[in-house]
């Protein structure tokens, strides 16, 4: 029997799953990595989440009790990850949460900057993704940039060390570097962000996707492919390659996308086009900063474990007795579907009679809310499909079908390391059935009665964030 890996290095846990070739999940292993955030910066340890590659990667083909027909690698996205010639650390990664860099998208929005390089590439900075992160490093760490041989991407520092090999993928390129309809990096770009002498450091774009053989004990010689990285691999993972369709991941970030067949440079400059290995087809993205991670901030604050989510979401009505959360909890503010660094959460509507429940849905209401906006904005047309932490939880998926009044198709398993081993045996000629390995577990419907409660709930969400928006430019 033909066993297939796909590795999901991701922002807060590493993740390995073993699939058969039906599509089944054999084995799954997991490791967190941490996340180290002070004054508004968020930084990683690449040793410690290459570790944890390679013992999930070990645990996982040592327990398949087979040989492994290839291994499919997906990571988080943007952010900076410095590395020398042999893909070890020069400094600590920058996280795609980090916000040290907001001065400079700040600066870049008023003197249009921001803006002219979305009309060019579909994608709209914030201080997380690689093209503030240089231009701050060049200001402030230029030894950094000196001594590194390239800035890579997650994925793209486990492939060189699995590998050797150092390329990257047009999906990860596409923050904020790549022509869309060339495929290739563009130069004016990097000159109009103050990076044309930092040219060198891109790493070579391979499209299609990169491959190679691991060289360790723990796969030995087995092939491997390098992207795309999570958001499209999810997206593959979930079926969503027709254009109209969408797929909404609620995990550390609430991720959107559509997939589309044109590029649509016209709108307000957020989100972006994710360019795929396929040509002419792109998915219209607009990954919002927070997602779970907004509910987990206030479970921890509150003491309300996990497993009572769904109870308290059951205890309370829509609307939550009136409070309300804008829920933008991220400290470099927002990036989807607008771009507002300075943007922070908001809680109204509380009083003495308020209760955790009441808080609990509040906040995944405001999720919900902010779900359907990004939904909205990337022009979303077809069916829905849904995976993630998040959707774990019956209650909460509930309410999302509710909010966003459609039906939603329920993606169960490790979908970002399914399309990363779907994107692996494309590239390598692999004959897989990708409508079976991406069928729903299910389908929830929204509830009539409460879609139209939510519907007017949306509005009352979209005014009180265009209030919070024109405060936060005032600070």
């Amino acid at each position: 029997m033909a066993t297939y890996i796909g590795i999901d290095a991701g922002t807060s846990m590493v993740k390995a799953a073993a699939f058969d070739e039906r599509g089944r999940t054999l084995r799954v292993e997991s490791r967190p990595v941490s996340l180290a955030l002070h004054g508004g910066r968020a930084e990683q340890d690449m040793d410690e989440v290459f570790g944890a590659v390679s013992e999930v990667l070990a645990t996982v083909a040592g327990a398949v009790g087979g040989p492994v027909e290839l291994i499919g690698l997906t990571g988080q996205g943007d952010g900076v990850w410095l590395v020398d010639e042999e893909g070890l650390p020069v400094r600590a990664a920058i996280s795609w949460m980090d916000g040290r860099a907001h001065e400079l998208v700040d600066a870049w929005q008023s003197a249009g900057v921001v803006e002219s390089v979305f009309r060019r590439t579909g994608s709209a900075m914030f201080p997380g993704c690689p093209g503030p992160v240089l231009a701050w490093l060049e200001r402030h760490e230029p030894a950094a940039l000196d001594a590194a041989a390239a800035a890579v991407y997650c994925k793209d520092m486990v492939f060189q060390r699995l590998t050797g090999v150092r390329a990257t993928d047009v999906s990860d390129a596409s923050m904020p570097f790549l022509d869309p309809r060339e495929r290739g990096y563009a130069d004016e770009v990097l000159d109009s962000l103050g990076l044309g002498a930092r040219r060198g450091l891109l790493p070579e774009i391979s499209d299609p996707i990169a491959v190679g053989k691991v060289r360790g004990a723990a796969a030995d010689g087995v092939r491997i492919a390098n992207g795309p990285y999570d958001l499209p691999a999810c997206a593959l993972g979930a079926g969503v390659t027709a254009p109209g369709d969408g797929l909404l991941i609620v995990g550390t970030c609430l991720a959107a996308l559509v997939a589309v067949d044109r590029l649509d440079l016209d709108g307000e400059p957020a989100g972006l086009h994710i360019s795929t290995d396929r040509a002419g087809h792109w998915l219209r993205a607009m990954p919002a900063m927070v997602g779970t991670a907004a509910l987990d901030w206030v479970l921890e604050t509150t003491g309300v474990p996990r497993t009572e989510v769904d109870a308290l979401l059951d205890a309370t009505p829509p609307g939550a007795h009136g409070v309300r959360v804008l829920p933008y909890f991220a400290p470099s503010g927002e990036r989807a579907p607008f771009v507002e660094p300075r943007l922070r959460a908001e809680l109204t509507g509380v009083s003495l009679e308020s209760t955790r429940a009441d808080l609990i849905r509040a906040v995944c209401e405001g999720i919900g809310f902010a779900a359907r906006h990004c939904l909205e904005a990337a022009g979303l047309t077809g069916t829905l499909a849904i995976c993630g932490g998040g959707s774990r939880s019956p209650a909460w998926t509930r309410l999302f079908a509710d909010v966003l009044g459609r039906p939603l198709r329920i993606v169960e398993g490790e979908v970002g390391a399914r399309g990363a081993v779907l994107a692996a045996a494309e590239r390598y000629g692999v004959g897989l059935d990708a409508a079976g390995w991406t069928a729903p577990a299910a389908v929830v419907e929204p509830d009539p009665a409460r879609a139209e409660f939510y519907a007017g709930a949306y509005a009352d969400h979209l005014q009180r964030l265009a209030s919070a928006r024109a405060r936060a430019r005032a600070v």
